[in-house]
């Protein structure tokens, strides 16, 4: 038993640390205070690169034992950040949104480890920033809030600190120009030329598919989050949540891309990057619009009277909760009547109560033995008719036997006679003897010459 918990143990342990799927590709976490000039977000971007050499060949020979990572951080002040804020508010504006990223950091970590039969490159790419300009209008209890800003993505090189940051491949080329030769001119190239940092999906999926959720007690907890004093109770927060794979939403799946490298062996390159997934809260209810073709939200301090939503599709909550009571009440009445129904059944002895039986004796000697035999049968005649026996019915039916001729005075001294009275007249053939007189007029052979002999 001890082994097979230790085995069990480690296997679930190489299930989780060893062929663990990659993370998701981007998420996005903002929280939009509309009532404040500026709010945060935050976006990770994640790829892993793999590197397969299934028959060795120089390509292993060149990675083999080889580890190293490359991390960093800058924040505003750093060129390339200032370069990666304009790239990301140019490509805002193409999406038709106003708002603008006015503050920046960026951490990013690339991790090499080669393997026996292949070479993983882990990409990490994490922005942390504030989000302007994102108020439309504000009219005093409405305010329309751009939610078109979500796309943040640049296919343009950004180098930071020396390093190039969005283009996978680059990262190769710095780090190992020999590799690097294996996949210039080829499909790989392609494969690991695709930018990292890449929002578009988060974009393109409507806000109306997102699971919307809005919390009218107030934020105590979360007030911080939005940069706001810990004590302020009593406001809206309207959420919506991007990521689940659904009919609704679509299926969302691993993005992989894959080429194949020939050179003195056959070498594959593959990118996998898991499904996009974000999180988007605002302070308030927001219902959601479009204005010029850009998704919005208006966003106002309390939700609308009598409405009752937690769930995209503004399913009403009052029909949720009928329905679970509906099901309670059923539930509560099932149980009712099975507990009275199994109260009603009867228990115990069935049928005649032993009380109301007498019993008699039904045997008789024949032939020098008696059995011990006996028959039951009620002491009064109180509900008969629901408990004779369907085989008095049918003997009651039959014709009743014939009637023994009645015993003589000459006769009586026969035993045989005696015998065939009670209808066992063979009892003397099967003795061998007869108790008779010159009288007796038994049939039986033994009682005949029995007879003939005393005459």
């Amino acid at each position: 038993m001890f082994r097979a918990v230790i085995v069990s143990v480690l296997l679930a342990t190489l299930i989780v640390i060893g062929p663990s799927a990659p993370a998701w590709a981007a998420q996005l976490d903002a929280r939009i205070n509309p009532d404040s000039e500026a709010s945060p977000f935050k976006m990770n971007y994640l790829k892993t690169i793999f590197i397969e050499y299934p028959q060795g060949g120089n390509l292993f020979d060149e990675l083999q034992g080889k580890e190293w990572s490359v991390s960093g951080t800058a924040d505003s002040s750093s060129p390339g950040v200032r370069a990666l804020i304009d790239e990301l508010n140019r490509g805002i504006a193409n999406d038709g949104s106003q708002a603008q990223i006015s503050d920046l950091n960026v951490t990013y970590e690339f991790h090499l480890k080669a393997r026996n039969i292949n070479t993983s490159i882990d990409y990490r790419v994490v922005l942390e920033g504030e989000l302007s300009d994102y108020v439309i209008t504000d009219d005093g209890q409405r305010t329309l809030v751009d939610m078109g800003w979500r796309g943040l993505s640049t296919d343009k090189e950004i180098v930071i600190d020396g390093h190039e940051i969005n283009i996978p491949i680059n990262i190769i080329k710095e780090q190992e120009p020999e590799v690097y030769t294996y996949f210039v001119n080829t499909e790989a190239e392609n494969v690991l030329g695709k930018h990292l940092i890449d929002a578009d999906f988060i974009l393109e999926q409507p806000l109306s598919n997102w699971h919307f959720l809005f919390d009218p007690t107030g934020i105590n907890v979360d007030a911080g989050t939005f940069g706001l004093d810990d004590e302020i109770a009593g406001f809206v927060v309207s959420s919506w949540t991007m990521g689940e794979s659904s009919i609704r939403e679509g299926r969302q799946v691993e993005r992989v891309s894959e080429a194949e490298v020939v050179s003195d062996q056959s070498y594959i390159v593959r990118s996998v990057q898991s499904a996009d997934t974000a999180n988007l809260n605002a302070i308030g209810f927001g219902a959601l619009d479009q204005l010029d073709g850009v998704e919005i939200i208006g966003v106002t301090p309390t939700p609308p009277e009598d409405y009752m939503t937690t769930s995209t599709g503004d399913f009403p909550v009052i029909i949720v909760y009928g329905m679970a009571g509906i099901a309670a009440v059923a539930g509560i009445a099932f149980f009712f009547i099975s507990s009275r129904s199994l109260k009603n059944e009867k228990q115990g002895q069935q049928g005649i109560d032993p009380n109301r039986l007498v019993g008699y004796q039904t045997s008789a000697s024949a032939g020098g033995y008696q059995t011990n035999r006996g028959e039951a049968q009620l002491k009064d005649e109180t509900d008969y008719q629901q408990t004779r026996s369907v085989y008095e019915e049918t003997s009651q039916q039959s014709p009743p036997p014939p009637q023994a001729t009645p015993f003589t005075e000459e006769e009586a001294a026969c035993g045989c006679a005696a015998s065939a009275e009670m209808g066992s007249e063979c009892d003397c053939e099967m003795q061998g003897a007869c108790l008779c007189d010159g009288t007796c007029r038994c049939g039986a052979d033994i009682c005949k010459e029995q007879v003939n002999s005393m005459s």
